[in-house]
């Protein structure tokens, strides 16, 4: 009677020990969501973001999914050129504050000095881009686990006529 009272407790233990894991992996996405919600100034539901690599680093989209949303559109450009600013200046407190300090890349993005890294804001039809380019291979590392990290946090959406144009050795 011992061992079968035993092995309930056991497995009780086990199962509680699984939902609450699954409890928790849940909540993640629901804590980037509300970050996202408190740090930018759209809402991210009625965009679409992309990260893709590049030979020397990658480019970000942020475009709304309706052309006719002007305001979004405005507002999607405003917070590009406001972040495109920061990281110059070597701020990645965003960043940090959206996805925590242990982001991957980012420790060795905020070691970079003034001009390791290129960050080059351009607005389009429907939202914007940043490019992100750097010939230290230290830095193109940190952007490429930094882009791998975005990517798998926000989704990576195909963005029609977006990808084709960064993937020349060129850039």
């Amino acid at each position: 009677m011992n061992k079968i009272l035993l092995v309930f407790v056991v497995l009780f233990i086990f199962t509680a020990i699984l939902h609450a894991e699954e409890k928790n992996a849940n909540a993640q996405p629901n804590l980037l969501e509300t970050r996202m919600q408190q740090l930018l100034p759209y809402p991210a539901d009625q965009t679409e973001e992309s990260f893709t690599r590049t030979v020397h680093g990658g480019v970000q989209h942020v475009v709304a999914k309706s052309a006719n949303n002007s305001e979004l559109v405005k507002s999607i450009q405003a917070h590009l050129l406001k972040i495109t600013e920061q990281f110059r200046k070597g701020d990645f407190s965003i960043t940090g504050r959206m996805h925590g300090a242990e982001m991957p890349g980012l420790m060795q993005l905020k070691r970079a000095k003034p001009y390791d890294i290129r960050f080059e804001y351009r607005a389009l039809e429907k939202g914007g881009q940043i490019h992100y380019s750097s010939e230290y291979p230290q830095f193109v590392s940190a952007l490429h686990e930094w882009f791998d990290a975005q990517a798998s946090a926000h989704g990576n959406a195909v963005i029609p006529g977006h990808k084709q144009h960064h993937s020349s050795n060129s850039e």
